[in-house]
C-alpha cells in the first residue's frame, strides 16, 4: 500500500479504536508515521539492532573531556563482553549489539558481535587540522552502511546508532555549528563532566574548526574538517537503514548529530527518524528541532552507547500495536452519543 493511502486507512482506523479521540496522546502520531513508513494500516515491530561506532578522536589532546583517551578502547571491550549499559538495555528491549570499529586505537581482539572497519587510528586534532580527509569521510561512511546490512540481513525491523567515543561530543559539537549555522555557545556541553575550564577549551576547539570552513562546502567536506570517523559511520547506519525502509530510532546528542549530517545527504530520510530521547546535551535539541521530532522519552541522559534509542525501541513497538486494537465496531461497543 501506498504510504498517504496507508496513512488515511490508519487515521481513519485510529478514529474508530476503543479509546477516547487522542487519549494516547503522542503514541498515536507515532502509530500513524509507522503505519504509513510500512505501507499497512497495523504496522508491525520485531528484533531492533543497534549499532555502536567507536573510534578516537584527536582533539582529546585539547584536554575537552573528564576521561582520558584510552577509556574509547576500554570500552568497546566492555561492549564486547556484555557490560556496558547498552548491553543490559538491550537485553529488555529484543535488541541485538554490534560494535563497530572505524577508529580505535590499539588493535581490537576478534569477536563475533565486533564489526573491523578501521579507517584509521583516530581523527587529527580538529583544533588544529582536518579531522580526516574527504576519503577517510567516504569510508567511514561506508563503513556505517555495511554494518547496517548485516544487522537488517539478520533480522533488524527497526533500527538505532550507538557512538563511542572519548572526546567525540567536541566534535558533535563542530558538526552541529556546522551544519546549523549556531555559535559553539549554543551547541557545546559538559559532555563528560568537564568543570568550567574544560568547557572553555571545548568551545575554544570548536570556535577554531568552524574558522577553517569555507562558504559552499558540501556536507560530507564539513564533516571530514570537522566531524569524527564514527559520526560518519553513524550517519552511514541511517543512510542504509532508510534505504531497506526501516524505522530509524535516534539516541542522544553524537548519533543526532550523524543523523543530521545524513539528511543533509538524503533529505527524505527525516520521513522514518523517531527521537528516543532528548539528551541533557545543549546541542540536541537543536538538533530535534532542525529535525522536527518530538523524543519519546526525557530522562536526562546523557551517556550515549545508544542506550536512549534502544530505551524507545518498547515504546515504538508498543505504538505499532495501538492500531491493531479492536474497532467500537469489532468489540461490540457502544461509540460517543
Amino acid at each position: 500500500m501506498e504510504r498517504q493511502e496507508a496513512l488515511r486507512a490508519a487515521r481513519e482506523r485510529m478514529g474508530r479504536l476503543t479509546k477516547p479521540p487522542r487519549s494516547l496522546g503522542h503514541l498515536e502520531e507515532v502509530a500513524l508515521r509507522l503505519a504509513a513508513l510500512q505501507g499497512r494500516v497495523q504496522p508491525e515491530l520485531g528484533p531492533g539492532a543497534v549499532v555502536v561506532a567507536a573510534a578516537d578522536h584527536g582533539v582529546a589532546a585539547e584536554g575537552v573531556s573528564a576521561y582520558p583517551q584510552e577509556v574509547t578502547y576500554q570500552m568497546v571491550l566492555n561492549f564486547l563482553r556484555g557490560g556496558a549499559a547498552i548491553n543490559r538495555f538491550a537485553e529488555v528491549a529484543d535488541c541485538r549489539v554490534y560494535v563497530l570499529d572505524v577508529g580505535v586505537k590499539g588493535e581490537l581482539p576478534h569477536h563475533p558481535r565486533l564489526l573491523g572497519a578501521k579507517v584509521r587510528e583516530g581523527t587529527g586534532n580538529l583544533a588544529r587540522e582536518a579531522a580526516m580527509t574527504l576519503e577517510e569521510a567516504e569510508r567511514a561512511l561506508q563503513a556505517g552502511r555495511e554494518a547496517a546490512r548485516r544487522a537488517i540481513a539478520e533480522g533488524a525491523t527497526l533500527l538505532a546508532a550507538g557512538d563511542m567515543g572519548i572526546g567525540n561530543t567536541t566534535a558533535a559539537a563542530a558538526l552541529t555549528a556546522a551544519l546549523l549555522g549556531l555559535p559553539p555557545e549554543r551547541v557545546v556541553g559538559r559532555g563528560t563532566g568537564v568543570g568550567e575550564e574544560g568547557l572553555k577549551r571545548k568551545r575554544e576547539a570548536v570556535a577554531k574548526a568552524l574558522a577553517r570552513l569555507r562558504p559552499g562546502m558540501a556536507p560530507l567536506e564539513v564533516a571530514a574538517e570537522v566531524g569524527g570517523l564514527e559520526l560518519l559511520a553513524i550517519a552511514g547506519v541511517y543512510l542504509e537503514g532508510y534505504r531497506a525502509g526501516l524505522p530509524l530510532v535516534l539516541d542522544g546528542f553524537p548519533v543526532s548529530a550523524g543523523a543530521l549530517l545524513a539528511w543533509r545527504l538524503e533529505p527524505g530520510l527525516k520521513e522514518n527518524l523517531f527521537a528516543g530521547h532528548l539528551s541533557r546535551e545543549p546541542g540536541h535539541r537543536p538538533i530535534l528541532e532542525a529535525l522536527d521530532l518530538r523524543p519519546l522519552l526525557d530522562l536526562d541522559l546523557a551517556l550515549g552507547e545508544g542506550t536512549g534509542a534502544v530505551l524507545a525501541m518498547p515504546l515504538l513497538r508498543a505504538a505499532a500495536r495501538i492500531l491493531h486494537m479492536a474497532t467500537f465496531e469489532e468489540a461490540g461497543v457502544s461509540d460517543r452519543l
